[in-house]
């Protein structure tokens, strides 16, 4: 029988506003508690911003649903208090196994290079993830987290400067109306906010569906992402052509000893009876062998779908995570890709709002975000069509490929049962300053900066650490003018916007050398680095001149 995981009950309170009958206006106003509603109320507090979370809910997410957290997303949440209590409780894993049929076709490595403060992936279930959040969602300030407000309308203006949202919201104590500059929508894949503005969600649906199951259980299996094409233990059924159904398992472990195990189902599969226990304990004694002890904690059925909001921004309503963009689980490509959306926006949103910067610096959340979104939605269908073949021939090349992957290298990299999130450089993005001088490595324009050990304030420490220390509260977040050596350099301005300048050599020291090597430094060097620590800029020497303008581009000025 299934295990009952308590979910814990979090309080209604009616709000003063609708107590009192008025209407309030809120600079930010974020629908959906789930983890990127709850990651934009908290960044929008680093930086400073109040912001009012509603969820017609009130409890966390119900089973594990998204489990796998990526580096950047960590390096994210660091930055927010966060990341290290996500990496202890969860469990840490960088080797993948591929296997076909009965026998291991390769294994691979996530995370090759050492020295990242974050490890390349962990996992853990989203209602812990959520119930932290939660919590420091209540220590803030800032923060205004309301429980079963259902968003019944919203209506608003062009988008102009002088325009509001209008929010129409219903509670247990009845129905009112609240006004926001901004409105960000973290609804998920069936957002009701797009559908209110009439935001269009195009793109492909598959067919294929997924049964999950969280499995309590004390198992043998390393800490290590395994996944098998057509295993012997899951057959597909065989169609009246004579065609065998392609299927896949997906096994990771979680914090607690819950295993997840994901099964490919048939097209014609009911979901209502594939989530009974009697059908799905049987598949997961085929898997573990009969004598295995195992619980159920959760099980669902879930199909899928590639698509995207042709705009997201509507107005003044922004759209981000699930509700901006949905991809197929392959990947992990999810909620680390809505973090990144968070990341990306609310410095942003900060500038224009505390007016330092035009309106047209929230349109390029759309720009960079949608290649982001495009790029993964590319991946994810590329993942899915190679797991899911859909014809004799597909399936015919898919397993020529995977027999091959055995015994020939050239042969794995073609081999895709998900290529795992990582962040997309918004390689051509109109805030970046275009490289006018030779660089190597990976920290070109458009970048998120990659980590690295330094001591700084005389600690052995990490270098997006000490990107961090460096914030002003109440600030969308200080530009940095990061400065090799001694060479010339002075702080630059653009109205009240900054950039600081942090030296290597006098305020963090690069002792082991992979800081300079990461980013192929030499005395002199200068990089311009956002406020969600992306590169902007790179110059080989400082001209105050050049930089200013590069800064300039950066406020899409």
């Amino acid at each position: 029988m299934l295990k009952t995981y308590t979910y814990p009950q979090f309080d209604y309170r009616q709000s003063a506003e609708q107590k009192e009958g008025r209407l309030a206006r809120h600079p930010v106003v974020i629908i959906g508690a789930g983890p990127i509603g709850l990651t934009t109320a908290l960044e929008c507090a680093y930086r400073g911003l109040p912001a009012v979370i509603i969820d017609d809910n009130n409890t966390v997410s119900i089973g594990s649903r998204a489990v796998c957290y990526a580096k950047r997303p960590l390096e994210v949440w660091d930055r927010l208090g966060l990341g290290e209590g996500f990496v202890d409780k969860g469990v840490s894993w960088k080797v993948g196994r591929v296997f076909h049929r009965e026998e291991q076709v390769y294994q691979f490595d996530l995370l090759p290079e050492p020295d990242h403060k974050m490890p390349a992936m962990i996992n853990l279930q989203q209602y812990y993830l959520e119930e932290a959040m939660v919590a420091a969602c209540e220590r803030s300030d800032l923060v205004d987290l309301r429980w079963k407000h259902k968003l019944l309308a919203i209506s608003q203006g062009d988008g102009s400067s002088d325009e509001v949202a209008t929010l129409t919201v219903e509670t247990p104590d009845g129905v009112f109306q609240m006004e926001a500059d901004w409105v960000i929508a973290c609804d998920g894949a069936n957002s009701d906010t797009r559908r209110m503005v009439n935001g269009q969600f195009t793109g492909q649906f598959f067919q294929d569906r997924f049964l999950i199951a969280d499995v309590v259980m004390d198992a043998g299996f390393p800490t290590e992402r395994w996944f098998w094409f057509d295993p012997p233990f899951h057959r597909g059924a065989v169609r009246p052509d004579g065609f065998r159904m392609p299927t896949s398992v997906l096994l990771h472990k979680q914090a607690d000893n819950v295993w997840r195990i994901d099964f490919q189902l048939g097209w014609d599969s009911d979901p209502e009876e594939e989530k009974k226990p009697e059908k799905v304990i049987p598949r997961i004694q085929a898997m573990l062998g009969p004598e295995a002890k195992f619980e159920l904690e959760w099980v669902s059925v879930y199909q899928f779908a590639c698509r995207r909001v042709d705009n997201f921004r509507c107005g003044r309503v922004i759209f981000a995570g699930d509700a901006a963009h949905q991809v197929s689980p392959f990947g992990a490509r999810g909620a680390n890709t809505g973090v990144q959306d968070i990341d990306n926006l609310v410095w942003k949103l900060k500038l224009v709002l505390d007016g330092l910067a035009p309106p047209a610096l929230v349109d390029s959340y759309h720009e960079e975000r949608a290649f982001a979104a495009d790029d993964n939605l590319l991946n994810s269908t590329r993942s899915t069509d190679f797991i899911t073949p859909k014809s004799a021939a597909s399936l015919r090349m898919r397993d020529a490929v995977l027999e091959l992957a055995r015994s020939e290298p050239f042969a794995r990299p073609l081999v895709n049962s998900g290529r795992l999130s990582t962040p997309t450089p918004y390689v051509n993005s109109s805030l970046n300053t275009a490289d006018t001088e030779d660089f190597a490595g990976k920290m070109r324009p458009g970048s998120n900066c990659a980590d690295a050990p330094v001591v700084f304030n005389g600690q052995a420490g990490w270098f997006l650490n000490a990107l961090n220390a460096r914030h002003t509260p109440g600030s969308a977040g200080d530009f940095t003018l990061l400065v090799w050596g001694d060479g010339p350099a002075e702080p630059i301005s653009v109205g009240a916007v900054n950039a600081r300048v942090l030296r290597v050599g006098r305020d963090l020291q690069d002792t082991t050398g992979v800081l300079t090597q990461r980013y192929d430094a030499r005395p002199g060097t200068v990089y311009l680095i956002r406020p969600d620590q992306h590169v902007a800029a790179r110059w080989r020497s400082f001209d105050a001149a050049q930089a200013t303008s590069a800064l300039r581009r950066c406020l899409a000025m």
